[in-house]
């Protein structure tokens, strides 16, 4: 039985985000599995029960936050998010990785989301500062992040080991003064 609550965390009429279960392994890995060229090459979702399993005991840790985006009207996955590697003290900072299922996109599911998971960095967790790391040739992805009030800060050749080879990313980053800002 999951130790997480499965109930939403944050919603909007168009989404809600809300921690995985395993009663959801099933339905996000046939969504992944679905999505495998939208995904390729950016990212290696779960796909498989031992990796689904790895990624809800990473959600139990106090240094990993994982939320799946869904429709309230009928329950479907429409993606999901990681806030991973949180460092508390002065730094009080985490990444960020996410990814949509290709059935959905375009609808507007995952910037509504994204907002909901930045009010829950920002105000549930109390981080500073959130950081996106994405492969430059990501228009779509990139334009998530720009559209939810991250900046450029730098570029990272090299940086992740994503599908065996080692890729390039531009960083992007967001603080909570400026999601404040940006917010309101």
């Amino acid at each position: 039985m999951s130790q997480i609550d499965e109930s939403p965390i944050r919603s909007t009429p168009a989404v809600a985000i809300r921690p995985p279960g395993r009663e959801d392994r099933d339905a996000f890995i046939a969504a992944m599995k679905a999505s495998a060229e939208h995904h390729r090459p950016w990212l290696t979702p779960p796909v498989t029960v031992p990796e689904f399993d790895a990624w809800l005991t990473r959600a139990n840790r106090a240094d990993f936050d994982a939320s799946l985006a869904i429709r309230p009207e009928d329950g479907a996955i429409v993606g999901y998010f990681n806030i991973s590697q949180i460092i508390r003290g002065p730094l009080q900072s985490a990444f960020l990785g996410y990814g949509g299922v290709a059935e959905w996109s375009g609808g507007g599911y995952m910037t509504a989301a994204l907002r909901l998971v930045l009010e829950r960095a920002f105000t549930d967790l109390a981080l500073h500062r959130l950081e996106a790391n994405i492969q430059p040739d990501n228009a779509a992805s990139i334009a998530l992040v720009e559209r939810c009030g991250f900046v450029r800060e730098g570029f990272s050749e090299r940086y992740l080991k994503i599908g065996g080879h080692w890729r390039d990313h531009a960083r992007f980053a967001i603080r909570a003064e400026q999601w404040q800002s940006w917010r309101s």
